[in-house]
């Protein structure tokens, strides 16, 4: 079409060939067909010229453009327009003319039969559902669409379905991407509604309009295009400005800018150049990327890649248009969406290896990347201000500009990491060194950027967060690549790689250290965390040590260059501690997150790792003496390290030295005894990794190690994982906070792996370190192993390798030793800033030492030392184990003129001869050392180094002696005659609180010297770590296991006698103070705790029966009649008053829970197949609705609306905390959280709050009725009055009229509250009255929300009273409050004497043919068709409060007589014609004995034969005979009927007493149910003998007559079945059996949601919902937040959750997994439901593994919906503005 479109364009413009006009008329489809077949003649020349003419006119240039030009704008912008009239005629046109004719769809179908690909090549955009298998695919950007995923066959594969983020296209039978073994054939039938699916949603079916309008220049042969000539054929695209023309002619334009000049290979202009076009598909790319990549281009080009030419001459010209991309992205606004563009096209292209390799050989795409990217990062350097601000020559990237912000570099990066993972083309990199010289010059642009100074004086003003920009692109740009090279440097051959690595590293590095100016010395204050030069060199020694066999020595450089490369790291290092020691504190929160995105997770083996690493090569290589005393200088705290109690730091705040010292200490330990490059394997670094993430915390599957190498899935990863954790399901706690499903260490990783120095270097907070400090803890606790505090294990490590052997020269040295002496006598003489910590440390690294000492003790060093050794007085040689039991006389040290030592030791010094022959009995000085150690090495270094630099060393080295020189220090002599043994012991001593504590074990078990490791010392505390050391001592030589001996029988108390035996009193003193003040502290946090659980079990409690603690509400002693209330905000108590009425915390909200309820046991189950669908006639709701409309139909309205109760639907639900508060109080309390400016969850104008209290969340106040507490009195004392005269007395209460009371405050609250509980519900749940505003009406809505809360706690019990007691609910219930409100409104309505139906109930009225009214005026509501409950809740409101109690059961017994006639009646009706005349017989024989009233069978009798007078039998049809089952009636079915029948009222009922007079329910068997709620309302009398089988018709006690009632009843009946038996029948048979509500049954598998739902298109615009959800209680589809569906502003989720649940809706939103739940004008995000196999969540389905159901959840949340309890549970609520 293209082509065509071009020739008729193209040409000389023949003369207007007049096509005929009834050809014009004629159709598109006939017109083609004769075209067609003009064309197929031979002689075809009229037939071409005539379709010229056609196409002439059809697809004019001018025509159309005119009215795409706004179309165009938005193409540009991304976009692209609809098409306007005259493109849609133009396409038509094309259709028609291509299929010749014929249907076009059938043409496309046809031309497909012939396509043989066995690709895919399925093309799709963002937000697209696809598949990737790891098992099956062989890059891991492998991905397949729905289609070809489920036609394979992946049951047991490692998978997951993902959202696609930029696009893709399907890779199914692609055998570069994808393992063949997966039958190609599955895939080569492809449908093609797929294809045609994918190009609707990306918008191609639009033609693309730059490409058939006018875009053609009309030039036949290579159109190389003059941008002005485009800009004047396309006028209007208007986007077109000189800056391109500049692009366009070379980078001219980069010179132009002042630039730092690159090294540049002769390659990189050609490079940058100008791009000449040759073919249509280059000029087509152009135009794409000058346009910033539309959607519709991207996806047409790609749509052609199955075709494998096109494919390789597409990745040519897209690698030749690389620059060109470059600068488009970086001067893009958009470039967010660009870059997802271009990623959608490069990874097509750059995944497949054997393409790659093929570009890179032929269009050097190598050197193309590095040197885009190159140009790409020059735009934004800046000089480098570390070390030598003024001279330095360094440039780095500025990480404020947006391309480093905005991450604009990425997709080029990625492309990079992409080409590097195929083998080949990496090969090619590593062997190409200038490749590498270039790719190095990149690096060095990002060492050591973003450089913070520290602040010293005041805080920094503006908090910069450019880190984050700096640490993504040290990640991305550096890491990454630097990952992928080395994933191919694993075998021996690869060695030369390595080396050329190595060699240009150390070239750059070189470069980088003569550019910043560096000599010897770090500048102070300053600290980078960025070192990519130094992380590259490190890893890739690792690599050649690990896998290559490569000799360490061989790649290594001379020490001078060793001793620069480690300044840095260990600069970091410390910097690290500074930070967390609050020294950085003025440089704001973002230097604390550069410190923890150090170590964090994701970035810690990119950088914290090989920082470690490098300097462990460094301390291995250098000298121990020069690297220890260069740590404790980084630290600064050299000065601390004095024997003196006192001491001056130059350079350290005294509130600082502690942490910096344990700082010091700690890396030192991690350095010498972590071994994540020194020898461990692969799978021990992963399994030290997960155990030291699980040692802090319980993981999830997805995180137990998110270490960015080691991928979850994994085979290793399965293995391991199991090894060393316990999965923990998911359980659930009462408040209903969901937990996921965890992985817990083992015991014996506690026991034997848990390894604190991992578990030290992989926290970013220090609180983790305590977390696992504490689990250990615990652990040992439990398993009785360790009672006390223990001490962190100290864990055997895995063997060096050989290479590094060198390090433990560091634990040989005697500048540690002495360090470590000088602290362990600090510690035993308590100097201050010391910490538990330190000693930890110190113990540990002795250990080490004793563990990785020579085997030998030789005494060669000290000969071959000589005289130069001027302090080694300290001691004699370097090993460890000799140097412990080297005694130290005396030592002298430099101190303030104020410290204690110094007027005490001036004895000492006089009685000497001199000070020069003390010296020589074993004094020394720990400064003069560490100085002296630099100098001596600055010397050798001289020695080698050239002149140049001689100049500046004396310089840098001559302040090392500068501590010393402090004028107003003074030198003092200290007796220490110690050794480190005796140290040791003395420590045992101190720590263990005793004297003489410590007993060498071997002198009792030999055995101990033999075996050495024994349990009893792996954990514990000080104590247990100070034994196993001696322990180690004594084995590693006899001179220490004598030495040992001897000073542990030398039973004399510690040198400097005075002052040891003060401290050790004052040790002791402050040990028994701690107790104390520990036991203490106990018993108020178990008091406080106690007193804690009864408050939550009082206020907070949501659902746990078991504790009986009652309301707030004092139960007094029955004598006193008022109850006294505690208001929750002054704390007054005292009674609710007329003029200060007490009010209950309540929440007022509409339910439609009990309208849910159905009548079948089967639950609904979700749809998930257009078959299946929910249809609600069967609910509660719908049956009560019809019922009531069925009533109006005939019966007069306002007796309707008092024969039926409403609420079912939309009914208002009160519940409470439980507290009170004065009524003004709250009213203060509401102005004040008006006024309050924090942004609360819920809305004050809408009257909503928290209960001061306890926070449930609440919107009224309910009125507490001033009166007696529960009504105690009154019941108490119950009349002998009979039947007939408390039948009488009902009548006269109810008759007389109630005034509503005066203006009080009470009176007024009542009415507010009664307006907001109208409020609570929508007006159509209401007034279901025929004339609007009817007060019917209102009396009706009244005793319905009693009716609601009734039926509402029924359901909370169970559906049953068989519990009994007072529930959860009954605890907190505020029904007797509510009933007093109701009750007060009630009574305003007077029922006319004649139309009370109390009367009809208990009086015989004389002339029946009255009864039934004119024939014009609409009769009554029979008797028999009202609703029992109904009446009773009308009785029983319409009664003045407080209730006496005789005529509560008065009403009850008159109205159960009622309902058991409904129930003979309803019984009569479902059995047939024989059984009818059987009953009918039997039951008249017995009607003349004593107790007939009472004989079911009697009564069922004489109701049979009333209503035969009536038409209501005959109307039977055949076809009704049909659906009535026929039962077998038995006596005890029938009686099982009837109990059934009058069940629901008896519940009812028993509810309503317990809560009005405080009675409790029995508990009882369901089976007894009926006789002892029957014997509960007092129906059955006391006299009742148990013997006989219960017969539920022995509790009636008829009022007046029974047959001459029943018959005046049926009479009713009768009249109303002469006209409309049918209406008649149906009104009689009531359901009575409502099953419990439920939520739909959700399917096992998330999937069979996903894959129905997720394509399922709205009803209103038959479109795909972008966010598609479905109503869990109904199972409707809706769209969130769906514009489309929007009605009068709401949305149609927000309008669903008020039509299906009266403001509540529970949804679960398809592509994300998760429930949302809707409550009135508020939203949360529930969870999800559905749980991994690993027993997690995947919010929006982020990892796509596959999901399953976990029931316990999905009945959490049932169990919210229907106790109403969503809003005190879930806790973030927000506005959702009906947005949703």
């Amino acid at each position: 079409m293209a082509a065509a479109a071009a020739a008729a364009v193209g040409g000389p413009q023949p003369p207007q060939a007049e096509v005929p006009a009834p050809g014009l008329a004629l159709d598109k489809a006939a017109t083609a067909a004769h075209l067609k077949a003009a064309l197929s003649r031979p002689d075809n020349r009229a037939g071409a010229e005539e379709l010229q003419a056609l196409l002439e006119r059809v697809l004019s240039a001018e025509r159309p453009l005119a009215a795409a030009a706004d179309g165009e704008e938005a193409a540009a912008a991304g976009g692209g327009g609809g098409p306007g009239a005259a493109e849609e005629e133009a396409l038509e046109w094309c259709k028609c003319l291509l299929a010749g004719g014929g249907g076009y769809d059938e043409f496309c179908a046809a031309v497909r039969a012939y396509d043989p690909a066995a690709l895919c090549g399925l093309v799709w955009t963002a937000n697209f559902v696809a598949y990737r298998c790891r098992t099956c695919g062989i890059s891991p950007c492998m991905s397949l669409c729905a289609e070809c995923f489920h036609q394979g066959d992946h049951t047991g594969h490692d998978f997951n379905m993902f959202r696609s983020q930029a696009g893709g296209a399907c890779d199914c039978g692609d055998s570069n991407v994808m393992r063949e073994s997966l039958g190609e054939n599955a895939c080569a039938r492809k449908s093609h509604e797929k294809y045609l699916i994918a190009l609707k949603s990306s918008g191609l079916t639009y033609p693309e309009d730059k490409l058939v309008y006018g875009i053609q220049e009309p030039s036949a042969g290579a159109s190389t295009l003059a941008v002005q000539g485009f800009a004047s054929a396309a006028g209007t695209l208007g986007q077109l400005d000189s800056s391109d023309e500049e692009d366009q002619d070379g980078s001219q334009g980069l010179g132009k800018r002042k630039r730092v000049k690159l090294s540049s290979n002769t390659k990189d202009q050609s490079i940058m150049d100008v791009l000449k076009h040759k073919s249509f598909l280059e000029e087509l790319l152009f135009w794409t990327i000058k346009y910033e990549f539309p959607q519709k281009m991207v996806t047409f080009l790609l749509n052609m890649l199955p075709d494998q030419e096109y494919k390789v001459a597409f990745t040519k010209t897209f690698v030749q248009h690389y620059a060109f991309i470059m600068k488009t992205l970086k001067k893009s606004h958009e470039s967010d969406t660009m870059s997802n563009r271009i990623v959608h096209i490069s990874v097509q292209l750059f995944s497949n290896e054997e393409l790659a390799r093929q570009v890179t050989e032929e269009c050097q795409l190598l050197d193309i990347m590095v040197t885009v990217l190159l140009y790409m990062m020059e735009s934004c350097l800046i000089k480098s201000e570390l070390q030598d601000e003024e001279n330095s020559l360094h440039v780095v990237v500025n990480c404020g500009e947006a391309l480093l912000k905005n991450n604009t570099y990425w997709p080029l990066v990625s492309d990079f990491i992409n080409i590097l993972s195929h083998q080949s083309v990496a090969k090619r990199f590593l062997e190409d060194h200038g490749l590498l010289v270039t790719w190095m010059n990149f690096v060095s642009f990002f060492q050591g950027m973003n450089l913070n100074k520290r602040e010293l004086n005041e805080h920094v003003e503006f908090e910069s967060q450019t880190y984050y920009a700096a640490f993504a692109a040290e990640l991305e740009a550096c890491a990454q690549p630097m990952w992928g090279l080395l994933s191919h440097c694993k075998v021996r051959e690869t060695q030369e790689y390595t080396r050329n690595v190595v060699r240009y590293c150390l070239e750059a590095l070189q470069d980088w250290f003569d550019a910043i100016n560096f000599v010897d010395e770090p500048a102070p204050n300053q600290v980078t965390f960025h070192l990519p030069l130094h992380r590259y060199y490190a890893m890739f020694l690792s690599k050649a040590v690990k896998c290559q066999e490569l000799d360490l020595d061989s790649v290594l450089p001379d020490q001078e260059m060793l001793m620069k490369l480690m300044i840095h790291p260990l600069q970091i290092q410390a910097s690290l501690a500074e930070i967390h020691s609050n020294m950085w504190v003025r440089n704001g929160l973002q230097i604390k997150g550069q410190a923890m995105t150090y170590v964090q997770s994701h970035f810690c083996n990119s950088m914290i790792d090989p920082d470690i690493y490098l300097l462990q090569v460094c301390a291995s290589r250098l000298d121990p003496d020069y690297f220890i005393s260069s740590v404790f200088e980084r630290f600064k705290v050299v000065d601390l390290l004095t024997m003196a109690s006192q001491h001056q730091n130059t350079v350290l705040d005294a509130e600082h030295e502690r942490s910096m010292l344990e700082g010091a200490l700690t890396f030192l330990v991690i350095l010498l005894s972590l071994r994540l490059h020194l020898g461990m394997s692969d799978d021990e670094i992963l399994r030290a990794e997960m155990v030291a993430q699980l040692c802090m915390n319980d993981r999830t599957h997805k995180n137990p190690n998110p270490k960015s190498g080691i991928i979850p899935g994994s085979y290793s990863f399965e293995s391991v994982l199991s090894a060393v954790a316990d999965f923990k399901a998911p359980v659930f706690e009462p408040g209903g906070s969901m937990q996921q499903g965890m992985y817990t260490p083992k015991a014996e990783v506690w026991d034997h792996e848990f390894d604190p120095v991992m578990v030290i270097l992989r926290t970013v907070y220090r609180r983790d370190v305590q977390s696992a400090m504490d689990r250990y803890t615990a652990f040992l606790k439990q398993s009785g192993k360790f009672p006390g505090n223990p001490w962190p294990p100290y864990k055997k490590r895995t063997p060096l390798h050989p290479s590094y052997k060198g390090l433990m020269r560091l634990l040989h040295c005697k500048t540690l030793h002495i360090v470590l002496f000088t602290l362990l006598y600090k510690i035993l003489m308590d100097h201050q800033n010391l910490s538990e910590h330190v000693l930890c440390m110190v113990l540990y690294l002795i250990e080490l030492g004793l563990e990785n000492s020579a085997e030998e003790e030789s005494d060669e060093e000290a000969s071959a030392c000589g005289p130069e050794h001027c302090h080694d007085s300290w001691f004699p040689g370097s090993n460890l184990v000799s140097n412990m039991r080297h005694f130290i006389n005396y030592v002298r040290v430099r101190v303030p003129e104020t410290a204690p030592e110094v007027k005490r030791d001036s004895l000492a010094s006089t009685s000497s001869d001199s000070l020069g022959s003390l010296q020589n009995s074993g004094t020394a000085q720990v400064f003069s050392l560490v100085a002296e150690r630099r100098k001596k090495f600055q010397e050798i270094i001289n020695r080698n180094s050239s002149e140049a630099n001689q100049v500046v060393r004396p310089k840098t080295s001559s302040k090392w002696s500068a501590p010393g020189s402090a004028p107003q220090l003074t030198t003092a002599i200290l007796e220490i005659k110690e050794s480190i043994l005796s140290l040791l012991i003395k420590l045992h001593h101190k720590l263990s609180g005793k004297q003489n504590s410590y007993y060498p074990p071997w002198l009792d078990d030999i055995e101990i010297l033999i075996q050495p490791e024994i349990p009893k010392y792996s954990h514990g505390d000080g104590i247990t770590a100070v034994e196993r050391i001696l322990l180690k001592a004594a084995l590693q030589s006899r001179m220490n296991k004598r030495i040992i001996e001897e000073i542990c029988r030398k039973v004399t108390p510690p040198v400097p006698p005075k002052k040891i035996t003060a401290a050790e009193k004052k040790t002791l003193d402050k040990e028994e103070r701690r107790q104390k003040a520990r036991e203490r502290q106990q018993k108020l946090l178990a008091e406080f705790a106690s007193r804690q659980k009864s408050f939550m079990e009082t206020a907070m409690d949501v659902d746990s029966p078991e504790s009986d603690i009652p309301m707030e509400i004092t139960t007094a002693e029955p004598q006193v009649s008022e109850a006294v209330y505690d208001c929750v905000i002054c704390g007054q108590s005292g009674p609710s008053s007329e003029d200060r009425p007490t009010g209950l915390v309540v929440l007022l909200q509409a339910s439609s829970v009990l309208g849910q309820c159905r009548d079948n046991v089967e639950p609904k189950k979700l749809p998930i197949s257009e078959e299946e669908q929910i249809y609600p006639w069967d609910t509660c709701a719908a049956v009560h609705d019809v019922r009531l409309s069925l009533l109006q139909r005939y019966f007069k309205d306002s007796s309707c609306l008092l024969a039926v109760s409403i609420g079912w639907e939309g009914g208002v639900y009160v519940q409470t905390c439980g507290h009170t508060l004065h009524i003004d109080c709250h009213k203060s309390y509401m102005e004040s959280l008006r006024n309050d400016q924090v942004l609360q969850g819920f809305s004050v104008d809408k009257g909503e709050f928290t209960c001061p209290l306890c926070r449930q969340f609440a919107n009224s106040v309910l009125p507490c009725y001033p009166g007696s507490n529960v009504e105690n009195n009154l019941w108490q004392r119950p009349s002998n009055k009979s039947i007939k005269d408390l039948i009488k007395e009902v009548e006269e209460l109810q008759g007389r009229p109630g005034a509503f009371p005066s203006e009080t405050n009470l009176s007024k609250e009542m009415e507010s509250v009664m307006k907001d509980i109208k409020n609570t519900t929508q007006k159509k749940y209401r007034d279901y009255s025929k004339t609007p505003g009817s007060p019917d009406n209102d009396f009706l809505f009244m005793y319905s929300v009693a009716r609601t809360n009734l039926e509402l706690e029924l359901i909370h019990r169970g559906g049953n009273l068989c519990s009994g007691g007072a529930s959860a609910a009954g605890k907190r219930s505020c029904l007797n409050q509510l009933f007093h409100v109701l009750a007060l409104h009630m009574r305003l309505y007077s029922i006319d004497s004649e139309y009370n139906p109390w009367r009809k109930l208990t009086q015989l009225l004389e002339e029946m043919s009255l009864q039934l009214g004119n024939e014009e005026q609409q009769p009554e509501v029979p008797i028999l068709y009202h609703d029992v409950t109904s009446l009773l809740l009308i009785q029983i409101l319409m009664m003045p409060q407080p209730l006496h109690k005789d005529h509560f059961t008065c009403i009850v017994k008159v109205l159960f007589t009622l309902l058991y006639t409904q129930g003979l009646v309803a019984l009569s009706v479902k059995c047939n014609e024989e059984d009818r005349s059987a009953w009918k017989h039997t039951g008249a024989l017995k009607k003349n004995t004593c107790d007939a009233e009472k004989s079911y069978e009697v009564l069922l009798s004489f109701v049979i034969s009333e209503l035969s007078k009536g038409k209501l039998y005959h109307e039977e049809g055949t076809q009704e005979c049909a659906t009535i089952i026929p039962v077998a009636w038995s006596p005890e079915s029938m009686e099982k009927y009837l109990q059934e029948f009058c069940l629901p009222f008896l519940r009812i009922t028993s509810l309503l007493q317990h809560h009005l007079f405080g009675e409790d329910l029995p508990s009882c068997q369901e089976e007894e149910e009926f006789s002892v709620l029957s014997s509960c309302l007092g129906l059955l009398p006391t006299f009742y003998q148990t013997e006989h089988p219960f017969i539920s018709a022995s509790c009636l006690d008829w009022p007046v007559p029974a047959f001459d009632i029943i018959s005046q009843w049926c009479f009713e009946i009768n009249s109303f079945t002469e006209r409309h038996a049918e209406q008649g029948k149906a009104l009689l048979i009531q359901e009575s059996k409502w099953k419990l509500p439920h939520l739909l049954q959700l399917p096992e598998n998330y999937n069979t949601i996903f894959q129905y739902y997720h394509r399922k298109t709205c009803s209103v615009c038959t479109k795909v919902p972008k966010d598609p959800a479905v109503c869990l209680v109904c199972g409707t589809f809706v769209c969130l937040k769906g514009l489309c569906c929007k009605q009068q502003s709401y949305c149609e989720c927000v309008l669903h959750s008020q039509n299906c649940g009266a403001g509540t809706g529970i949804f679960l939103l398809i592509n994300a997994s998760v429930i949302i739940i809707i409550r009135g004008h508020r939203f949360c995000l529930w969870g999800s439901v559905y749980l991994d196999a690993h027993g997690e969540e995947d919010r929006d389905l982020r990892r796509g593994k596959p999901l399953y159901i976990c029931k316990e959840r999905y009945k959490v949340l049932e169990q919210q919906w229907i106790s109403h309890t969503f809003d005190h549970i879930n806790k973030r609520w927000g506005p959702h503005y009906n947005g949703l």
